[in-house]
């Protein structure tokens, strides 16, 4: 198994390391210690101090979002389509923007589903697929990689159905990992990596089911 170096000899941007492999195991390791892959040409391994996360506690929809999703318009699924969501999460947002889940990570993650690590949420309307989210997870540690949506609202209604299941569930942390405009406007924020690596450590060790 890989051995990481300590978060902490992450540079400024939070790059740890260059290289190594996306077996099971390694990625797992990776979380472990509070560290996630984020591109595969180079295979880069980051560790951002700040952290990125959702306080599971105080997240709170909008009223007007709440409102659609009790509408009946919307239905919500856990781990039926995780292969369809990394897919559509791989896809660039606007014609300006690059592919940074190449094949090797879409089926690293897949993989990861497999074995029961990896997990996703569908939001369906009429049949289709027209939102979703997926991440990792560890004892109550739920480590989110991307969402997408195709939908108005799309991802934001998938994000708070699993922010409900996670709390009813008893998830102690929702790692993000680096705070963007979208994620904040949702209500993400930042902690310094010191008090991330601590409330990783509670979460870990904490036995969850998904």
């Amino acid at each position: 198994m890989i051995e990481f170096p300590d978060p902490s000899e992450a540079d400024e941007e939070g790059l740890l390391a260059v290289g190594g492999n996306l077996r099971p195991e390694t990625i797992l390791a990776a979380y472990i210690n509070g560290i996630f892959p984020w591109s595969e040409k180079p295979l880069t391994w980051w560790s951002p101090d700040p952290r990125g996360i959702f306080e599971l506690d105080q997240f709170s929809a909008s009223r007007r979002l709440l409102r659609k999703m009790r509408q009946g318009k919307f239905t919500f699924t856990h781990d039926q389509a995780f292969k369809e969501v990394i897919q559509a999460s791989a896809k660039p947002r606007s014609k300006d923007d690059g592919v940074w889940l190449g094949p090797r990570m879409i089926n690293a993650y897949v993989r990861l589903h497999s074995l029961g690590h990896a997990h996703s949420v569908e939001c369906w309307c009429e049949g289709e697929l027209v939102g979703g989210i997926y991440g990792v997870t560890l004892g109550a540690l739920f480590a989110g990689e991307s969402m997408f949506s195709r939908v108005s609202d799309g991802s934001k209604m998938a994000l708070t159905h699993l922010i409900d299941h996670l709390r009813a569930r008893g998830f102690l942390l929702f790692d993000v990992q680096m705070i963007n405009q979208h994620t904040e406007s949702l209500g993400a924020v930042e902690i310094s990596r010191t008090e991330y690596l601590r409330r990783l450590n509670e979460a870990i060790a904490k036995r969850c089911t998904f």
